[in-house]
């Protein structure tokens, strides 16, 4: 059985710990081998490595048959992030494969937009003006960790605001702006996630949106760890990957310690 998953080109080991959810997966050019979903934040480093064996196992491979790891590189939690990206840098160093880091909001965002889509097949298929795709993560302190993406006719992905922390109703007046800037072209937008603690904002989006003529989707969404293998591959084609030894996480923002530690030391220089 394993020497027949040999012939499957293109397996690839997908993993992100940015979030409360693991998501790890194993996919190849056309199915989903087995995936995992978990949500157990601070258990993330205690089962991260037999939920990959488990994974294994199911799709009767070895590591012989993986061309290439997938990480979610954040933005998201500062200790989630570490995890996953510190078993993928070093399977990937111990296995010898390639490494790509994808960002975990836009595959948050990917993996919600694909889920509307498949539940949604004909209503959008004919669209040619812009989808605008918004994926949140909570941050704490009304902060979330946001960017901006946006489909044309179903065909072009791409992004229009880079991954970064925001106040969650900064970041929707962002949005507000960009809308009035767009001369109708936009059709729809889907705020996707875990929205339970910006539920406010959320509406107020969804106001704006019903005075600008614009469908205001909120879609909750857990992160999917086949989301991280497809951009992953999209990235790998490109020849987008990382060095295993230099590689590290999105962080956007310092933790309290660093806060702390760069305060003193340019307390100090200036003495």
């Amino acid at each position: 059985m394993t020497t027949e998953k040999k012939g499957q080109a293109g397996i690839i080991l997908a993993l992100d710990t940015s979030t409360a959810a693991m998501a790890a997966a194993i996919v190849n050019d056309q199915d989903v081998l087995a995936e995992i979903q978990t949500l157990a934040e601070r258990n993330h480093s205690v089962h991260v490595v037999s939920h990959i064996k488990q994974m294994l196992k199911e799709s009767e491979i070895n590591e012989s048959d993986i061309e290439a790891l997938a990480v979610g590189n954040g933005p998201g939690s500062y200790t989630g992030m570490r995890i996953a990206v510190s078993v993928a840098k070093t399977l990937a160093w111990v296995w010898n494969k390639p490494l790509v880091g994808v960002s975990s909001l836009e595959a948050l965002a990917y993996g919600a937009w694909h889920q509307h889509l498949d539940a949604n097949e004909t209503t959008y298929r004919e669209a040619e003006d812009e989808h605008w795709v918004l994926p949140i993560m909570d941050a704490r302190r009304g902060q979330v960790y946001s960017s901006g993406f946006a489909l044309t006719g179903q065909v072009e992905w791409s992004r229009w605001l880079d991954d970064g922390i925001r106040l969650m109703k900064d970041f929707v007046n962002q949005v507000e702006q960009r809308l009035s800037e767009q001369n109708g072209k936009v059709r729809s937008i889907s705020l996707v996630g875990d929205l339970s603690l910006h539920e406010q904002e959320a509406v107020r989006l969804q106001q704006i949106g019903e005075l600008a003529g614009v469908a205001v989707r909120l879609q909750p969404f857990i992160q999917e760890g086949q989301w991280i293998a497809k951009l992953g591959r999209i990235r790998l084609a490109a020849g987008l990957t990382e060095d295993p030894h230099t590689f590290i996480p999105n962080y956007t923002q310092l933790t309290e310690a660093e806060v702390v530690w760069k305060a003193k030391q340019e307390g100090e220089a200036k003495q």
